[in-house]
């Protein structure tokens, strides 16, 4: 079983992206249970269904596997009514780790959030200066919240 251990920041400023590329996502979820919610994502012309499991501190259980971009480009439109998240996601190294930050559009826009992923939960790790407060166990933050209440809502 594949599990992820992840912890969420709210970032402060943005000028550290500039002339960073990022990629473009689109994910909707067909599942929002407590137990698991399932996602698509679109890249492109790339897509996954991805299963999560629920969280329990910075841990959960996830897997993801590629499918038919058309097929998910579908789901999209046809399954996912209470909304799509649109995201700039940018990938930035520092010190052994990788920081995902996701620049939000759209419902959420004014949204950006930070992400590292670590093996294991008291792991350290150096904070960028332009990380801001720890928002890993609000599930307001967590996508498939801001695909039902967008950060402009709230």
């Amino acid at each position: 079983m594949a599990v992820e251990i992840e912890r969420k920041f709210r970032v402060t400023r943005t000028d550290f992206l500039d002339g960073v590329d990022g990629e473009r996502l689109i994910q909707g979820y067909l599942s929002h249970a407590r137990q698991a919610t399932v996602r698509v994502r679109v890249h492109d012309d790339q897509a996954w269904l991805t299963i999560k499991g629920e969280t329990r501190g910075a841990r959960r259980s996830e897997f993801e596997y590629p499918i038919p971009a058309d097929d998910a480009r579908a789901m999209l439109e046809e399954m996912c009514p209470e909304g799509v998240i649109d995201k700039t996601r940018y990938r930035l190294p520092l010190d052994g780790h990788v920081w995902e930050v996701d620049v939000f559009h759209g419902d959420n826009h004014g949204l950006v959030v930070a992400e590292i992923e670590l093996d294991h939960e008291d792991q350290p790790f150096t904070r960028p200066p332009w990380l801001g407060e720890e928002v890993t166990g609000d599930p307001r933050y967590y996508n498939s919240a801001l695909s039902r209440t967008p950060y402009g809502r709230w």
